[in-house]
């Protein structure tokens, strides 16, 4: 399926030229699209019905099927099942925080290749990267589902099915995109992308966004509890990580996000903890610790019992670490972190 895409400003461009539609009705539609979240017939609507048809025709607002939408009974998470037009599903979620703000969890791959053990998409391999359309077209989506709630989506975190980085040049794109005033046009600083720890990528992408946080997902601080549970560990030491950490976060000006999954007798003992404030202390970092969502495909773990989870909370804010204590969402439809698979 080929045409113009609604997220290339210069294509559209082209195209409205071409079809003699002016720069103004031009600017009127996308912004319907991409930035109050209307449907593309609703979008549409905004150019003069002369011109209309054939534009419609040259132009390709969507690169993903929306299979599935699948809503928590127990809080404001909605999981959104993909198809790529080849045949790669994928997932992402819509988060409603209870303070009021919609963030959206998008996916880079369709699978993984980072192999984490605790993790379902890990446990599935890599199909193929999702194009820079194919990430923004799950924004889109999100955004028309909740354009019908009087919702839009305020924060995007790259935290959905696979690494980021792995993905560079489409990821980056695709937040080009996201902050462009002539694009989806969000702050800088509600975006998110979250990384399994590649140095090199961190900084190339830190000096490219100064102000969008990066998440490292650390999950031990013991480099052969890491390279357990994390195979990629394997090809960049604790060291390396934790000197680009601290590059990072001198680049950006902000703490940078340090994850951390609570997994009982794996992570989560005496010896974890010493090990975990030894790699944080002098870092300008927010500690996040998360508990682990149990999932089918990566069996052979165990949560952190919840008193243990806050008693290590409470220990680390002692010693002066910045540490927030994560309730994740969407577990009843395993669309909470580490769940996401092709299904």
């Amino acid at each position: 399926m080929t045409g113009a895409s609604i997220y290339d400003p210069a294509a559209m461009a082209v195209l409205a030229r071409a079809c003699g539609v002016t720069p103004q009705a031009l600017r009127q539609m996308r912004n319907a699209f991409l930035k109050n979240g209307l449907a593309p017939e609703a979008a549409l609507a905004c150019l003069p019905e002369t011109v209309r048809p054939r534009l419609a025709e040259a132009a390709r607002f969507h690169f993903l099927a929306l299979g599935e939408r699948r809503d928590s009974d127990r809080d404001g998470a909605s999981k959104l099942l993909f198809m790529a037009a080849d045949g790669p599903r994928l997932e992402s979620v819509i988060l409603r925080i209870q303070s009021g703000r919609t963030s959206l969890c998008v996916s880079t791959q369709a699978g993984c290749a980072g192999g984490c053990r605790f993790c379902a998409t890990g446990a599935q391999g890599l199909a193929r990267d999702l194009t820079t359309d194919e990430i923004l077209d799950q924004v889109a989506w999100a955004n028309q589902l909740l354009h019908l709630e009087g919702r839009l989506v305020r924060n995007v975190v790259f935290m959905g099915m696979g690494e980021p980085f792995h993905n560079e040049a489409n990821v980056t794109a695709a937040v080009a995109r996201l902050i462009a005033p002539d694009g989806f046009h969000l702050s800088d600083r509600k975006l998110t992308v979250s990384t399994l720890g590649i140095p090199e990528a961190m900084l190339r992408f830190a000096q490219r966004f100064p102000r969008v946080r990066l998440a490292v997902s650390l999950h031990s601080a013991r480099q052969e509890v890491r390279e357990q549970l994390m195979p990629l560990a394997r090809r960049h030491p604790l060291a390396e990580l934790r000197a680009a950490t601290a590059e990072v976060a001198a680049l950006q000006g902000q703490p940078v996000m340090i994850e951390y999954l609570l997994l009982a007798g794996v992570n989560d003992g005496p010896a974890d903890v010493a090990a975990l404030q030894s790699f944080l202390a002098g870092l300008p970092v927010h500690l996040n610790l998360i508990p682990y969502n149990p999932a089918a495909a990566a069996p052979g773990f165990r949560p952190t019992p919840e008193p243990h989870r806050r008693a290590l909370a409470a220990a680390l804010r002692a010693a002066g670490f910045t540490v927030t204590l994560r309730h994740s969402l969407g577990d009843d439809i395993a669309a909470a972190c580490g769940q996401l698979a092709d299904r």
